[in-house]
Parts: C-alpha cells; structure tokens; sequence
C-alpha cells in the first residue's frame, strides 16, 4: 500500500491552495482601503450572504450596475435588486409591514415623504453610516435623526427628438408647455407613481400654481407611469416632448443611439434629492448596514456618474457631455413642501387629467 500523496495530487493541491490564497486576495484587495468598522460588517454580512433592495432612484439598467458595483466590492453577498416606481416600492413595504413579513432591507425612494411615515411609525433602523459625512454638504444631514440619507440625486427638465423638432422651435421654460401648439406632443409621468414626477409637480405648482395644470391639461398630454416612460414615448415617437424627463435617463438612452436632446427650462432645472433608509426588523441587517455604506462610497458615485446621475462625492467629478447641477440654474421644493404636498398634488391631478 503506497503512502503519501503522488505528483499529480501534490500538483493538484497545490494549484487549489494558490486559488483559494487568489481568492482571498481578491476578496481583501476589494475592502484593503476601508475601515475596521465596514470590515466588521462585511465579515457578519457574509454569513447572511444577501439582501433586498427596493429602489426607484433610476431605471432598471443604472439600479443592476449599483448592485452589481457592491457585490463586485464585497464579494460573497448578493444583492437583490427590485426596481419600480416610488409609489409602488412604498405600496409594496406598507402590505409587508402589515403582514409582518417584511421582505426589503434597504428602500431607496424619491419621495421623501416615504421616509417620514415611515420613521413616525418606527418602522425604520437608525443607522448612520461612517460615509455619511463624506458627502458634498448639499447632501448631507437630510434626516438629523439618522434613519435616512440621500443617496442619489438627478435633474428634471424636457427632451425632445431634434430630428423632429428643431431646438429653435422647443419649449424653453416650463409654462411654454402649455402653449396651444404642443396639444397632443406632450409626455408625462405620473406623480402617482414616480417620486421624481410628484416632486416636480409640487415644485411647479409653487411656481405657477394649479393653473398651470390647467392649461396643461388642454394640451392632452400622454401620461404613463414611471418618469421614465415620457422619454420611452418620446423614442417611439408617439410624442416630440418629454415635459417630465429625468436627465440621466435621456443621456443614456441618447448613448444607445436614440436622437434626444435636452432642453434645461431657464426657470429653472429641478434637482431632486432621493434617500435610503434600512428597515427595521431587516433579515440582513449587516449586509443593509454594510450597502448604505456602499450607496455613500466613491465607487457607487463612479456608477452614478457612469450613468448620467449627479456625484454626491466631491472625489468624482460630473459626467462629460451632460450638464451638472452646478452649471444650472436648479430648483426644489424643501422638505416639508414635499412631505405636504405630493399627496395633493396627487389627487389634484387626478382630477384634472382623469388619471
């Protein structure tokens, strides 16, 4: 009987030994520059091995790159990815939480009033993460309590197809929209679902009241759910205006070939800021806690910017080829402007629009 272990076993386990010694390095070269304290996390966020995140801060594209930038960071933990609209995401967490079975363990909304409820009735973690400082200062401090932090930001304004409507003859501020020539070349989002859209109907109802709705309304715009959708009507040609288009998903989809131009209203380019907060009772609480981080970190805001969304991170400048925030004039409605009254607006447009 021979003892020991041959060439080709000695070969063998050799080569495995090198794969796992590789495999470690990758995993410790992925978090060699972070702290102790997101080393704790990932080392515990390991064994839970995922998470769930509800996200409406972009298009499905742009969410998979940020969850895939996280598990390409911490390696060994999955990260779940649901992308919807804002109101739906929020629908979604209120039938969970009455059923106490609460499957999200990060919500990333664009209507921070998601947050206040939320936070009211307890049903958020308080957890600040050690990124949230490192920040641009616009960004940070959103809730002092620390249930919730803004973890994106993007601009609203109008796009068109310059193959059909020459930048000359576009509308150049918001109320030129309601002008009598865009009847039926006008799309919309619907603030009943998208965040971005409820924001910036509160925004321009601060402006020019309801009456600017009003006068919209007569042009029969083309309203679908998401704001993205304004810019999918726009590709297909079913409408020559994106009343409610979020910048970077036009850039994108201009990067694929589609022929869009933008236009930045001189009233003013709504900046929307869009939070995350884990839920309380999350099954993955580490992992939740580790992703927040990840959400600040330079790396997400790279993605971001990948992706035509603003750098919430002073380290990563603006994309090339779209406008920043800082080049713009740039509008919002505080927080407790939008708190109040996304649920107005909401009904108010119903009634206007019958949708």
């Amino acid at each position: 009987m021979k003892t020991g272990m041959g060439r080709r076993q000695i070969l063998f386990t050799g080569a495995a030994a090198i794969a796992l010694s590789v495999c470690r390095d990758v995993a410790f070269s992925a978090t060699a520059s972070t702290t102790s304290h997101a080393r704790d996390l990932y080392d515990a966020a390991k064994k839970e091995g995922e998470f769930t995140w509800y996200t409406s801060h972009s298009d499905d594209t742009t969410a998979q790159a940020v969850g895939h930038g996280f598990e390409s960071a911490w390696p060994g933990i999955r990260a779940n990815v649901v992308r919807t609209t804002a109101q739906v995401a929020f629908q979604r967490v209120s039938e969970e939480l009455k059923a106490g079975a609460v499957q999200v363990d990060v919500l990333s909304s664009t209507d921070i009033g998601h947050y206040v409820y939320l936070k009211d009735h307890r049903a958020l973690a308080q957890y600040t993460p050690e990124n949230a400082d490192k920040v641009l200062g616009l960004y940070q401090h959103y809730d002092p309590d620390g249930y919730y932090f803004v973890t994106s930001a993007g601009l609203i304004g109008m796009v068109h197809n310059p193959s059909r409507l020459k930048l000359a003859d576009a509308p150049k501020n918001w109320t030129d929209l309601t002008a009598p020539k865009w009847k039926d070349g006008i799309a919309l989002g619907h603030p009943g679902f998208s965040g971005y859209v409820g924001t910036w109907a509160v925004m321009m109802r601060k402006l020019y009241g309801w009456q600017f709705f009003d006068s919209l309304a007569k042009n029969n715009p083309q309203i679908g759910r998401s704001i993205n959708d304004a810019i999918t009507m726009i590709n297909v040609g079913e409408r020559l205006i994106a009343g409610t288009a979020l910048m970077a998903t036009a850039a994108e989809s201009r990067q694929k070939g589609n022929p869009l131009a933008m236009i930045y209203p001189t009233d003013g380019t709504v900046l929307i800021l869009a939070p995350s907060g884990i839920m309380k009772g999350s099954k993955h609480p580490n992992a939740a806690k580790l992703f927040m981080e990840y959400l600040l970190s330079v790396d997400a805001s790279k993605i971001w910017v990948d992706h035509f969304f603003e750098s919430i991170r002073p380290e990563v400048a603006a994309a090339p080829d779209i406008k920043s925030a800082n080049e713009l004039k740039v509008i919002r409605p505080d927080s407790d402007e939008i708190v109040k009254g996304i649920p107005e607006v909401i009904e108010q447009w119903r009634n206007t629009f019958g949708v």
